[in-house]
């Protein structure tokens, strides 16, 4: 019995396996049918994102045109603005030109730039513009309408436009920033706009016209033009290194609109050196190495960073400091450095100029030293024993020759 029934699930098995293996065509079949395209032949269509939109009057709009290839073969497609509403011009671009037709490869979407200008006193109201897009046999079409809804503006920022070429400047407390504003009348008429500032106490901030040095609280700017307009700020001279925001307002009537600057304190870089007495002279002797001290002081109110020191000399003398590099000065801080001058061995009598450089990161300071470079006080030795035995030898002679 266990044999049989062994031998029967062999069977069923491989009764399963034929029935799997004869619906092997039919599956494969199945599946190219679900890779067929299933788009039509040939289709095109013409559209935007949005088919209405509301925009202030004397607004320009601007927007993509969509023209999408639904079909399976590529084509040429002519596209069309085929009516204009009064008062307004429409203009089709791709790029830098105007388009009249476009190929479209099959399954692809292009992008034409669609711009819709109105003329000056447009009324509000509603605009129709129309567009049409054909295959070059004219066989297969698209229709497309646009409605530009034009409202009257309301009083209020709409209605002026401030941009900033560049709202932040950096720089040392002791310069002048100046930013540089663009005010736009987007209303209707020509109007005055009134000009204000606020920044940091203490701080002077002044409007310009641009490239003029002369002050201005207010201008007149035409309907739907622009005017440049300078800001110049001039922070106090003790304003610490940091962010100062400054607040600029414009207002005409009841439209307002204001712009946030930035300014970017560094601080200020200075270096002060000398001797701690105020004497810039030092007597030496040749080839004979001279000390004296040197203070180097932060005046600035930024930290003044990898300090070296250098000089120029005569030839064939030397110099060296200790230390020979000061990592960081605080703002008020001072060290003191010991400067060696050793002139050289050949050195003749007399005066000679040494300037010790004190260089930091963004400021330097130079101080000249006067050497007095003197003979050893061992040739005046020298030169008094010298005269003494003359003398004496000059006294022998005298009183020999006396005798005879």
């Amino acid at each position: 019995m266990g044999r049989v029934s062994r031998l029967r699930k062999l069977c069923t098995a491989a009764c399963i396996c034929f029935i799997l293996l004869g619906m092997l065509p039919a599956l494969a079949l199945a599946a190219e049918a679900d890779k067929k395209d299933n788009r039509p032949e040939r289709g095109i269509a013409l559209y935007t994102d949005y088919s209405g939109v509301a925009v202030p009057r004397g607004e320009t709009v601007q927007m993509d045109m969509s023209l999408e290839n639904k079909g399976r073969a590529d084509e040429n497609v002519d596209v069309r603005i085929t009516s204009v509403a009064k008062g307004w011009k429409a203009t089709l671009k791709g790029g830098r030109f105007q388009v009249t037709g476009m190929y479209v490869p099959n399954g692809k979407i292009k992008t034409l730039s669609l711009i819709l200008e109105p003329e000056k006193g447009i009324a509000p109201g509603q605009y129709q513009f129309k567009f049409a897009a054909k295959t070059v046999d004219s066989k297969f079409t698209s229709d497309y309408t646009l409605t530009i809804d034009a409202q009257e503006r309301k009083a209020g920022a709409d209605n002026i436009q401030i941009n900033a070429a560049y709202p932040v400047l950096r720089g040392q407390t002791d310069s002048k920033f100046e930013f540089s504003l663009e005010v736009t009348n987007k209303g209707d008429v020509e109007r005055t706009f009134n000009l204000a500032a606020s920044g940091p106490e203490k701080w002077e901030i002044n409007f310009k016209p641009a490239y003029e040095q002369k002050q201005i609280s207010s201008i007149r700017v035409k309907e739907g033009q622009s005017q440049t307009v300078a800001v110049e700020v001039t922070p106090t001279q003790n304003a610490a290194s940091g962010e100062y925001p400054v607040l600029v307002r414009i207002s005409s009537g009841d439209s307002k609109a204001e712009v946030k600057l930035t300014v970017n304190l560094t601080g200020t870089y200075r270096l002060d050196a000398g001797t701690p007495n105020g004497i810039l002279s030092l007597e030496a002797m040749a080839g004979k190495p001279v000390t004296f001290s040197l203070f180097v002081k932060n005046n600035g109110s930024a930290v003044n960073r990898n300090i070296s020191f250098s000089s120029f000399k005569p030839e064939n003398w030397e110099t060296t400091f200790k230390p020979e590099k000061v990592e960081a000065l605080a703002p008020g801080e001072m060290k003191q450095i010991e400067v060696t001058i050793k002139p050289g061995a050949q050195s003749l009598v007399g005066d000679y100029s040494v300037g010790v450089m004190t260089t930091g990161e963004k400021a330097d300071k130079t101080v000249e030293m006067r050497v007095t470079v003197k003979a050893s006080s061992a040739w005046g030795w020298i030169g008094i024993g010298l005269i003494i035995l003359v003398i004496l030898g000059l006294s022998i002679l005298f009183v020999r020759m006396g005798r005879r």
